[in-house]
């Protein structure tokens, strides 16, 4: 993958939806780890959580390319390949969920056997 703006499936304007997964957020449930949509910024959970939302955002939209949206974390996943890239271009701020808010998380909605529970 190259650092060019014009990869298709990456638009490195687009900002995070958020700091959390969108529908366990709007369901009140929880995830493991997250992952930003590079073409819409649409911030979904991981499939080792339980509701898999980014790759349901994938399969909803096409929208080929994630990003890691955890701290320290900057590869990248492109769902129609199946390649791992360990870099790429630059997107909007913030590159990660805030260094504060737990993994998994959110806080105060983990339930406590919850590593019993990952795919």
């Amino acid at each position: 993958m190259s650092s060019d703006q014009g990869i298709d499936g990456i638009d490195p304007g687009v900002p995070p939806s958020g700091s959390g997964c969108v529908e366990c957020e709007a369901a009140g449930g929880w995830w493991f780890h997250l992952r930003r949509c590079a073409q819409c910024g649409h911030i979904g959970c991981c499939d080792d959580s339980p509701s898999r939302h980014a790759t349901a955002h994938y399969r909803e939209t096409g929208h080929p390319v994630i990003q890691s949206y955890e701290p320290g974390e900057h590869w990248f996943w492109h769902f129609g390949t199946g390649e791992l890239f360990t870099s790429g271009p630059e997107l909007a701020p913030p590159t990660s969920h805030p260094a504060d808010q737990p993994s998994p998380g959110p806080a105060g909605r983990v339930p406590a056997d919850w590593a019993r529970t990952l795919r």
